[in-house]
């Protein structure tokens, strides 16, 4: 069985939605025209018909990993409405406790800091996935499934030739080669990094490493200024598709000062206990993922200017999920 995805424009003229959506800063989406059929995730009788929606925030991660689970759910027979590239984590986080949408992927550190307002990050991933997923549920009755190997934390990045030709492939090992060779500590990072206790300040504490200057740049521009030499070393996103894109390499945070990031899906609580079967098919997509392979699906987005959605769907057909509609 063959279903397509419904667009939210499709919904839209129901009044009462149209006020929701606009109310929350929402915009509709373009078309998604990609019909899947089953593979290793098959029909789901309990699913079949069943309607959700799916929101996402509005960065190229976020919406591929919104497509992909579209695409899981359109092959187990639901019905699925597509609300992806909302403006703003906040708004996206208000969309599904509101209810205008039942699924979104999120993010374990976003939730523990960002959302529940704790100002600690827990440094061990398992950990810090069983802290978000308790509290959340217990204050906002939001469940968090499974959560993927992705982990989109900080990093530092430098090049891929520097990094080989001094044999830089941790922190410490950057640490190491920095007191050694002063001069090439120059950074670039954000500027609100620059300044955050868990940002700049508190990692060149823990780590010890020298700063013979540091460049406050916005995040697009670090990727780049670390291509061009601006500078030697910048802040990352350790899954951000220009990692490839422009040939760096990132560098293990192997103290682990870094909050931990791991992307799961999120649904309210009503939502998943009414259909307890979405967390069986979401959850190999999740478990398949890696940080090397969004990597490389950003940078088709991100660095090649392809569709999201058809980049979400080949990745989907070729790991034998779905099979093309």
């Amino acid at each position: 069985m063959k279903r397509g995805i419904r667009k939210i424009s499709a919904l839209l003229g129901a009044a009462v939605l149209a006020l929701s959506v606009s109310a929350c800063g929402l915009e509709t989406n373009a078309a998604l025209p990609y019909a899947v059929g089953p593979g290793s995730i098959k029909p789901v009788p309990a699913l079949s018909g069943v309607d959700i929606t799916v929101g996402s925030k509005d960065f190229t991660e976020n919406i591929l990993l919104a497509y992909m689970a579209e695409l899981a759910l359109s092959a187990a027979g639901m019905d699925v409405t597509d609300l992806s590239d909302i403006k703003g984590s906040t708004n996206a986080r208000q969309a599904l406790l509101a209810g205008e949408i039942d699924m979104t992927w999120e993010y374990t550190g976003t939730g523990w800091i960002n959302y529940l307002g704790n100002t600690d990050p827990i440094p061990d991933e398992q950990q810090q996935y069983e802290a978000v997923r308790k509290a959340d549920l217990e204050q906002n009755g939001i469940s968090w499934l499974d959560y993927s190997p992705v982990n989109n934390t900080y990093a530092f990045a430098t090049t891929a030739d520097f990094a080989q030709q001094h044999n830089l492939k941790t922190t410490s090992d950057m640490t190491n080669f920095l007191k050694q060779n002063p001069e090439e500590a120059v950074f670039c990072v954000e500027t609100e990094f620059a300044s955050r206790q868990d940002g700049f300040p508190g990692v060149q504490k823990l780590y010890d490493f020298p700063a013979t200057e540091v460049k406050q740049f916005g995040t697009g521009a670090i990727y780049a200024s670390i291509a061009n030499n601006t500078c030697r070393f910048g802040e990352v996103f350790t899954t951000d598709g220009r990692i490839a894109g422009l040939n760096l390499t990132v560098l293990a945070d192997d103290k682990k000062f870094f909050p931990q990031y791991n992307v799961c899906p999120t649904l309210r609580q009503d939502y998943l206990a009414a259909h307890p079967e979405v967390a069986d098919v979401l959850r190999p997509v999740a478990a398949e993922m890696t940080n090397d392979q969004m990597i490389q699906l950003g940078k088709k987005v991100d660095i090649e200017g392809q569709d999201a959605g058809a980049v979400a769907r080949d990745w989907m057909v070729e790991k034998g999920f779905v099979t093309a509609g």
